[in-house]
């Protein structure tokens, strides 16, 4: 089954309905959605290619957005509540918890909160917790702020405007995703987005320390996914982080941007199979 046919499914857990889709079989990951994300916005090429590279795929609506019931919010530590529960609901095990950008975020405070039923983190176009070095380009918040993001918006918000061969990658992205044309998801109001955009540009978007400090303690593999152009969250934060997170690896694609794994769906789901395949957790005995 394709991305592109899979049925919504729903569940019943802690006093709300969580809708997801499921394809292939396979370690399991579940992949935690971007801001203003939901069902329809990851590349089913994407998809496609991890469910091909033998993991079961996982994907979701956070609770009050999207097809998911409850209270909405873009709080990360009360957003990590539906990937933990969701796991729990379909007795998950051996977990791959990913997610980009926003879900980025997300996945990095279910390491920290909730590792119980993990295996590896994977993370695409996000920001590492703490004080940072270079902050987002203004550009960034005043595309994604606006009522409904056409195609050139797209390209600067997830690809690299400058490159032609990111411009065909983002065109071929954007196709894909709109192949599916029956039950889709409800789009995120954009209000509720607005509200949630940072007040201060330059500001730490994500600055815990506490999760920081899981990271650098953690003996839970991760992987993280940039482009080399990425206007809200630089690939530069990760690398000022060297030789501080003895877990983490970094692939960081040329021209690209805020999306590597739309732009290079096919290799970034090669990329996480070999890392899932030849990295392992650390159990203390």
């Amino acid at each position: 089954m394709s991305a592109i046919d899979a049925p919504n499914l729903f569940i019943e857990t802690n006093g709300r309905r969580l809708a997801y889709r499921s394809i292939g079989s396979g370690q399991p990951i579940v992949l935690c959605t971007r801001f203003r994300g939901n069902l329809d916005c990851w590349d089913p090429a994407f998809l496609d290619a991890l469910a091909g590279a033998g993991f079961r795929v996982i994907t979701f609506d956070y609770s009050g957005l999207g097809l998911s019931t409850g209270t909405a919010t873009y709080n990360p530590f009360a957003m990590a509540a539906d990937p933990r529960d969701l796991i729990e609901a379909l007795e998950l095990r051996d977990v791959v918890i990913a997610g980009w950008s926003l879900g980025g975020i997300v996945a990095q405070v279910v390491v920290a909160v909730h590792p119980t039923h993990l295996s590896h983190a994977v993370l695409f176009g996000t920001t590492p917790p703490g004080p940072i070095v270079k902050p987002a380009e203004e550009l960034f918040f005043t595309t994604a702020a606006r009522e409904v993001n056409d195609f050139e918006d797209e390209v600067i918000l997830f690809f690299e405007p400058r490159s032609p061969e990111s411009r065909a990658a983002a065109r071929r992205s954007v196709d894909r995703i709109a192949a599916r044309t029956k039950d889709r998801s409800v789009p995120v109001p954009a209000e509720f987005a607005r509200a949630n955009l940072s007040k201060d540009h330059t500001a730490p978007i994500f600055p815990a320390l506490p999760v920081l400090e899981a990271l650098r303690a953690t003996t839970l593999p991760i992987l993280h996914i940039a482009g080399d152009h990425d206007i809200i969250f630089p690939v530069e934060n990760w690398y000022a982080l060297n030789q501080t997170l003895p877990t983490v690896q970094l692939l960081t694609y040329p021209s690209a941007g805020h999306g590597p794994h739309h732009q290079h769906p096919e290799a970034s789901a090669q990329h996480i199979a070999s890392f899932v395949r030849t990295t392992s957790r650390v159990v203390e005995s």
